[in-house]
């Protein structure tokens, strides 16, 4: 049956399978669309929502991120994201929590989001290399992108997969305008659909011009320079999207190029930066949003592929064999190598560039963890917070480069002491913390005491000089019930222990009693 675009919009928006906004996504937009409304408003209202308050500090804690410190409240998370991420982040999470009903029977539902997280992520990606861009609404710009195919999908199931049959008829050896089809047989397309469902829904210019224009970014009359920016990352996202599911994803890898150039001014070290990194950063979004994915290829190994099915168009039955053998065995070396640069960046990022142990970051997961598992077994766990004596008068008098040769030293001699499982991190600067699990106060106390004296006991030879110094060690000693107990109290007393330490005259070891402070410290 075919419809005005006016009878197809108004089918949509009144169809009853038709997805609706979360009432609090809702009410985000509302607040957010107000000049009077304050971080503490927002905070407010994201904090009724104990499930999505939850996601939002999960992702504020995750890789998406990285920030170097913990964020444990929503307060926190509203104050140092800013409103533009979190109205974000509220979006992001009521899309991905849409699940409408599957009359569609050629509409792959599963697919779709798979496709949507590689555009959010690829979106994100893309603007990161423009100086000055703001890269908060990327996201879920990227992510929103195609969400007229959902609605249409949705609510006009059966106009929908005749749109899917044309385009399946079509093949896929050249590039097909999805829009044209679905104008010639629906009246509207699914950028017209998505931009006026998300209007209805009160979402802003800033995130209804990319959902329009993706395909055809030149033709926005829109002068801004963020609003224009959105729109060609979201548009740029598209062709790479195509490029994981295309059977030629060489043509959108060239296409890619050359518009990211043009549209955005991107240099080939940029450009080559997205491609190298996409699939991981796709993956880790994906563990941030808690949304399950495929195993997402490498775009190197997607083309590398591509490359290898054009050369055996014409090769004999025997050459084919050995060039599958060759390929084969090129592609595994080349995946190889992959896994073991996506550890080394791994390790990287969890590694202090300096002394080569533990950074804050990894500490911070890394207590996580011990502190379930304590909760879980009930034993107790015990945090060291060391402290290098006088360090800044140090570094003034010897210079940073000995003081640099000094906390790498220290992070050796110490390293030593503690047992294989135990934890030594740098908590920043010059102070550095163990984690001890399984570890009661008495026997905290006495390895405290060992790297005191360890430390006070060693000739720190930088081969020119010989040096000597002394820490101060604060100890904290728990056994978590899972009850009122928090990591930032137990860093806490572990920094009082420090302060003890100092303020009794530096080169000791103090522990500050837990009955005092708080019931979950249970011995």
């Amino acid at each position: 049956m075919n419809r005005s675009p006016e009878e197809t919009l108004h089918a949509v928006l009144a169809s009853r399978e038709l997805p609706t906004l979360p009432l609090i996504a809702a009410q985000i937009l509302t607040l957010t669309d107000s000049e009077e409304t304050s971080l503490t408003d927002i905070a407010g209202l994201i904090a009724t929502d104990t499930g999505l308050s939850t996601k939002i500090l999960r992702v504020a804690n995750s890789s998406f991120y990285s920030f170097p410190q913990q964020i444990s409240s929503i307060n926190q998370a509203v104050s140092i994201l800013g409103i533009n991420a979190v109205r974000s982040l509220v979006l992001s999470f009521s899309f991905l929590a849409m699940k409408g009903r599957k009359h569609s029977r050629l509409f792959d539902f599963e697919q779709f989001w798979e496709r949507s997280l590689i555009g959010a992520a690829a979106s994100k990606l893309i603007l990161e290399q423009v100086p000055g861009a703001d890269t908060e609404e990327a996201f879920v710009c990227g992510l929103l992108q195609n969400i007229g195919r959902l609605i249409l999908a949705a609510t006009l199931p059966d106009e929908y997969d005749q749109v899917l049959q044309r385009l399946q008829s079509l093949g896929n050896d050249q590039p097909v305008d999805v829009d044209q089809v679905e104008r010639e047989l629906l009246g509207v397309s699914h950028t017209e659909v998505g931009s006026a469902v998300a209007r209805a829904w009160g979402f802003p210019e800033s995130l209804l011009l990319p959902i329009r224009y993706h395909h055809q970014p030149l033709a926005c009359a829109e002068t801004s320079r963020r609003h224009c920016q959105n729109i060609r990352a979201v548009h740029l996202a598209d062709l790479l999207i195509q490029l994981f599911f295309s059977p030629t994803p060489e043509l959108h890898h060239k296409q890619f190029r050359a518009e990211a150039k043009q549209l955005l001014g991107l240099k080939p070290t940029e450009i080559n930066r997205i491609l190298k990194q996409l699939d991981k950063v796709v993956e880790q979004s994906a563990q941030s949003f808690g949304v399950t994915l495929h195993s997402v290829r490498s775009v190197a190994e997607i083309l590398q592929e591509a490359n290898l099915r054009l050369s055996l168009l014409n090769l004999s039955y025997e050459e084919m064999n050995r060039e599958l053998i060759k390929s084969k065995m090129a592609l595994e070396k080349l995946t190889e190598e992959l896994a073991q640069k996506n550890r080394l960046l791994e390790n990287l990022a969890n590694l202090d560039g300096l002394t080569e142990i533990y950074n804050h970051r990894y500490f911070q997961n890394f207590l996580d963890a011990e502190i379930n598992r304590a909760i879980r077994t009930e034993r107790t766990l015990s945090l060291l917070l060391a402290d290098i004596d006088h360090f800044k008068k140090f570094n003034d008098t010897h210079g940073h480069q000995t003081g640099d040769f000094l906390l790498r030293e220290f992070c050796r001699v110490t390293k030593a002491i503690i047992r294989e499982y135990d934890l030594i991190a740098r908590y920043g600067g010059e102070e550095f913390v163990f984690v001890l699990p399984e570890t009661g106060i008495e026997e905290a106390l006495v390895v405290a005491e060992k790297i005191r004296k360890a430390t006070e006991e060693h000739v720190f030879d930088d081969g020119r000089e010989t040096y000597r110094i002394t820490i101060s060690i604060g100890v904290a000693s728990a056994r978590p019930t899972g009850t009122g107990f928090t990591k930032n109290d137990f860093i806490a007393l572990a920094d009082e222990g420090l302060y003890e330490a100092k303020h009794a005259g530096r080169n000791r070891v103090a522990v500050v009693s837990a009955r005092k402070k708080k019931k979950w410290f249970n011995f």
